[in-house]
């Protein structure tokens, strides 16, 4: 299952990452992919604040991940965009990442191809003049129904 969605800027970008962020209600997997600038960052930001997060969300690509605990919940915001090998993700724990507790944004994930949970959504983002194009697949059940309650709003 896909869905696009047309955002005129950055606040929808964030606005839809938000709706997205409060429909989840379980453990998550999402991929984020996109040309640099592309809105990869900002996207994770709505979700992040949307969850209930007040401080700043930052760009995790030098530290290839930033964790954030916001009530029930612990949300890791992976940008491996700098990853040289995928084997690296195992100097970090990768797997102890996708509890049950844990919603996991990946950007770039396809740097990390191998070693990462299976994307519940697989979101593609590019820039059309101004304005964004946000491309959604549902890759399993639980995506399906996510997508379809996003589509809905």
């Amino acid at each position: 299952m896909k869905h696009s969605f047309y955002l005129a800027d950055e606040q929808a970008t964030t606005e839809l990452a938000g709706q997205l962020a409060n429909l989840c209600s379980r453990a998550t997997v999402i991929y984020l992919e996109g040309d640099l600038g592309a809105g990869k960052t900002s996207f994770c930001r709505g979700f992040i604040h949307a969850l209930g997060y007040k401080g700043r969300v930052k760009s995790p690509t030098y530290t290839l991940v930033e964790p954030y605990e916001i009530n029930d919940w612990r949300i890791f915001h992976f940008d491996l965009y700098r990853l040289s090998d995928p084997e690296e993700l195992e100097f970090i724990g990768i797997r102890d990442y996708f509890d049950d507790d844990c919603i996991c944004l990946i950007e770039w994930a396809d740097k990390g191809e191998g070693l990462l949970a299976a994307a519940d959504l697989h979101i593609s983002i590019e820039f059309i003049e101004n304005s964004r194009s946000l491309t959604v697949q549902a890759n399993n059940e639980y995506g399906q129904t996510l997508l379809s309650e996003l589509a809905q709003k």
